[in-house]
């Protein structure tokens, strides 16, 4: 059976699909800590990731609805990102990961 035939309404696959993807994770938080954040200033602080994958990922959380894009025209151009009223939405998940992470890092072994 097609697995979007047999998932397609569950709503874990349907979250999963929109923000699936190593970085977007990282891209909401970093949105939701920043409140409003310019491209470069994104980008240095998601360093290892090439400007195409950020690029492509903000494009796609754009295109669902959950981070907004306000190009300003003036020189150099200016681009700010924020998270949308959706977006914001994934706050509370945001931060009980945010939890989760910091209380499970500081029990991992050191090497």
């Amino acid at each position: 059976m097609d697995f979007n035939i047999k998932f397609g309404n569950c709503p874990i696959y349907y979250t999963i699909s929109k923000i699936e993807g190593k970085w977007k994770w990282v891209i909401l938080y970093k949105l939701y800590k920043s409140k409003v954040i310019r491209y470069n200033r994104l980008w240095d602080e998601l360093h290892p990731i090439a400007h195409r994958t950020l690029s492509k990922q903000l494009k796609e959380l754009e295109s669902d609805g959950l981070v907004h894009r306000e190009q300003y025209n003036e020189v150099p151009p200016k681009v700010e990102y924020s998270l949308t009223k959706d977006g914001e939405t994934l706050a509370p998940i945001l931060e009980l990961m945010s939890e989760w992470g910091e209380k499970h890092l500081k029990q991992e072994p050191q090497n």
